[in-house]
């Protein structure tokens, strides 16, 4: 989709030199993240697949790579102003830690909905936090207002040479521990990591493919590159809060364009079963944006050759939304099933159907019983089942046993 597009006059891409200048600033700073080979992934696109762990970084993402590069090269003057962000979580912990580290103070704005892990690991890495917006971009508004007001330096998430630089590192790391790496998967916000990681890679190894991936619910770079020109979003809905960046700028845009090769979109769903995916088989905790990269992976196979490295940018999620994810993945993945059923309100008839599906090899998660459906027939009751399921193919023939059982299944999903 990328290809052949002619980076921006505005900005000049960052070169390796720099990025390499920036791993030497971050040595002792960063924790050098471990590659893990994944065989679910293997077995999808008939090769090698590795999991670059930015999970496991310092705050839990890539953030404080290009924080610490921003706020380190700061003058005395500068530093003693503060340095003041907006972001929805992983950007807001980067810089909080980076400040700390440098003797700076930090000020944060998040969005109102912002998760809660987020917002309290923020605080105490000890930034002051002020929740501000529905959105990124109305955060963003207010810590312009603030940098101006007070002197602040404004450390934006993803425009500035120094964040790119910061986040190129990751390329750096990928090309020492796969150097026979031949595509690289990269999830995509403001396009800050794609265009570090691509600056970086690709002025070692120009045959490395570099693949973004969006959330299509909030997905500005097809757009922008179809245009020629970053194009803001009228609307975003995503689990993928670390994406959902609702235009890319200048900078990023003149990277992206010029130097990644291609940029897909994945659904809700798929992100679910990514996250499950590596919460089960490979014990990492991902957050949604984090897992954008094996979701991609999961959905379109054939479009990655091997060695693959997909980038696990970050695992900071709430555990109420890992809960909700979770079992939305196990929907997805055809392992979790919700029934609404009618039968006969006569003793012992829902004894029966339970029994029937122990039988067949379900699980009961839970189970209610009501009287008081409009639709229902004098005489009837309708029961809600969810179950957990072996797959697909189990979900389905407990669907058919049931019909053949002469049950009235009137919803399932």
């Amino acid at each position: 989709m990328t290809q052949n597009l002619v980076p921006l006059d505005l900005a000049e891409l960052i070169g390796v030199e720099e990025i390499e200048a920036a791993a030497e600033l971050l040595q002792g700073v960063i924790r050098y993240t471990p590659m893990e080979s994944s065989r679910p992934l293997n077995l999808m696109v008939g090769g090698p697949v590795y999991l670059k762990c930015e999970n496991l970084q310092r705050t839990g993402s890539f953030k404080i790579r290009g924080a610490y590069t921003r706020i380190s090269r700061l003058s005395d003057a500068e530093r003693a102003n503060g340095v003041v962000a907006a972001s929805a979580g992983n950007h807001a912990q980067g810089v909080a830690l980076a400040a700390a580290l440098l003797g700076c103070e930090a000020t944060v704005f998040m969005p109102v909905g912002a998760s809660i892990a987020k917002l309290t690991a923020t605080r105490a890495y000890g930034a002051t936090v002020h929740l501000h917006g529905e959105t990124l971009d109305e955060s963003l508004i207010e810590a312009r207002a603030f940098a101006a007001r007070t002197g602040a330096v404004l450390v934006h998430p993803f425009d500035h040479p120094d964040i790119i630089r910061g986040q190129g590192t990751v390329g750096l790391e990928i090309l020492d521990q796969v150097p026979d790496v031949a595509t690289i998967v990269v999830s995509a916000g403001g396009g800050g990591l794609l265009s570090g990681i691509a600056a970086a890679v690709k002025a070692r190894r120009p045959d490395v493919k570099i693949v973004g991936v969006q959330a299509e619910q909030a997905a500005a770079w097809p757009g922008s590159l179809a245009a020629g020109r970053p194009v803001r979003l009228l609307k975003m809905s995503t689990l993928a809060d670390g994406i959902a960046v609702g235009e890319p700028t200048a900078l990023t845009y003149s990277h992206v364009s010029g130097l990644v090769d291609d940029l897909v979109t994945v659904s809700e769903d798929q992100l679910s079963r990514a996250m499950l995916l590596c919460l089960e088989r490979a014990k990492l905790v991902v957050e949604p944006a984090g897992a954008a990269s094996v979701a991609a992976i999961m959905a379109h196979p054939e479009m990655f050759a091997p060695p693959v490295v997909a980038v696990l940018s970050g695992g900071n999620i709430d555990p109420l939304v890992l809960l909700h994810v979770t079992q939305h993945g196990l929907v997805a993945a055809g392992r979790f099933l919700s029934l609404r059923i009618e039968i006969s309100d006569r003793p012992g008839s829902l004894a029966r159907l339970l029994a029937l599906v122990g039988e067949l090899g379900a699980s009961v998660v839970d189970v209610e019983q009501s009287r008081l459906g409009s639709t229902l027939a004098l005489g009837d009751v309708q029961v809600d089942l969810r179950l957990e399921t072996r797959g697909p193919e189990h979900r389905d023939e407990l669907l058919q046993c049931l019909e053949a059982a002469a049950y009235h299944v009137i919803d399932h999903r």
